[in-house]
C-alpha cells in the first residue's frame, strides 16, 4: 500500500468526502485527515493510503486539478528527513 500526502483541502473538507474523490481512482485502504484541535476543521492536508497502481493514477488524475475551488496537491509521502530515531 501507498500512502498519499493530499494538500491545499478546503477546510470543511471531511473524510468521506475524500474518500468520494479517491475512489474513483481506486480501493481507499485508509485516510487521515489532519483536524485543528480548537475548531475540529480540517487543517488542509491529510494522507490516504491506497494501492500502487490506483494511487499513481489518482495522482496524474488530482495532482492540480482544482476540488471546492483550490488546485490540490496529490503526491506519494515522503520520508521525514534524518530517518528514525535517533537523536540530532
Amino acid at each position: 500500500m501507498k500512502r498519499l500526502f493530499v494538500g491545499n483541502l478546503p477546510s470543511d473538507a471531511t473524510e468521506s468526502s475524500v474518500e468520494e474523490l479517491f475512489s474513483e481512482y481506486g480501493k481507499v485502504r485508509s485516510i487521515q485527515l489532519v483536524a485543528d484541535i480548537f475548531s475540529g476543521k480540517c487543517r488542509g492536508f491529510g494522507f490516504v493510503g491506497m494501492e500502487g497502481h490506483e494511487a499513481r493514477a489518482a495522482i496524474a488524475a488530482l495532482d492540480g486539478n482544482l476540488y471546492c475551488g483550490k488546485p490540490l496537491k496529490v503526491k506519494f509521502e515522503e520520508a521525514a528527513p534524518g530517518g528514525r530515531g535517533g537523536r540530532r
